[in-house]
């Protein structure tokens, strides 16, 4: 479990389980979020083979990093890698950072079909995207994120919006792949480090999560 520290926001996120990471106000705040949340991890991770322990409380959450977070952190997304997270990647590993990946996106997928037809609730002030725009954001930032990871990909082809996720996470599972094997330089052309694989998967894995449990809670 780590902690990454913002100015203004916390996020609490469990290393080995890419998704599960919620944020508060504070450490205290993200972790009570991070516990919140784990009844509604665990019913995607049942969808896989993979064990998920749900914890009964906050003392069984085990912190062993604490980041120095940065405006990523405080603009609302976790932006720093933890130690763990430059280890290598065996080919079982990475069979289950796949198998986490896409039990998110078909959790995803049931959400938006869910909520075809239905109105989300605005926020305070009317805003608010529609299913169709959450969707389109989604993959969008997953196109982004393998610019951080150093794969390239042209997410601006034509077709038609189903076909754009397609390709677009079959592009994340090659990328994935062949940065854990070591195909993708460390650094870019212009020095800047790339994301590690790890990272990459709990980034994603989160942002996928937090929009589908944001189509879930703005039903009406």
């Amino acid at each position: 479990m780590s902690l990454e520290i913002g100015a203004k926001r916390t996020f609490a996120c469990a290393t080995e389980w890419p998704g599960w990471c919620r944020s508060g106000r504070d450490e205290d705040g993200a972790l009570a979020a991070l516990l919140a949340s784990a009844p509604r991890y665990a019913r995607i991770v049942k969808s896989t083979k993979l064990r998920f322990a749900e914890p009964e409380s906050v003392a069984d959450l085990r912190v062993t990093e604490r980041l120095r977070g940065n405006a990523t952190t405080d603009f609302g997304a976790p932006g720093a890698p933890t130690r763990a997270e430059s280890a290598p990647v065996s080919d079982t590993e990475l069979a289950r950072l796949r198998t986490l990946l896409e039990a998110g996106w078909n959790a995803f997928d049931r959400g938006v079909k869910s909520a075809s037809g239905r109105q989300l609730r605005k926020g305070p002030r009317g805003g608010g995207r529609s299913v169709d725009a959450i969707v389109e954001h989604v993959r969008g930032a997953e196109a982004g994120y393998l610019s951080g990871l150093g794969w390239p990909f042209k997410s601006n082809e034509p077709g038609r919006a189903t076909g754009a996720l397609k390709r677009t996470r079959a592009a994340v599972l090659d990328g994935l792949a062949a940065s854990v094997r070591g195909e993708i330089a460390a650094t870019g052309p212009r020095g800047g480090k790339r994301w590690t694989g790890r990272f990459f998967v709990r980034r994603l894995a989160w942002h996928t999560l937090d929009h589908l449990w944001e189509i879930e809670d703005r039903l009406e």
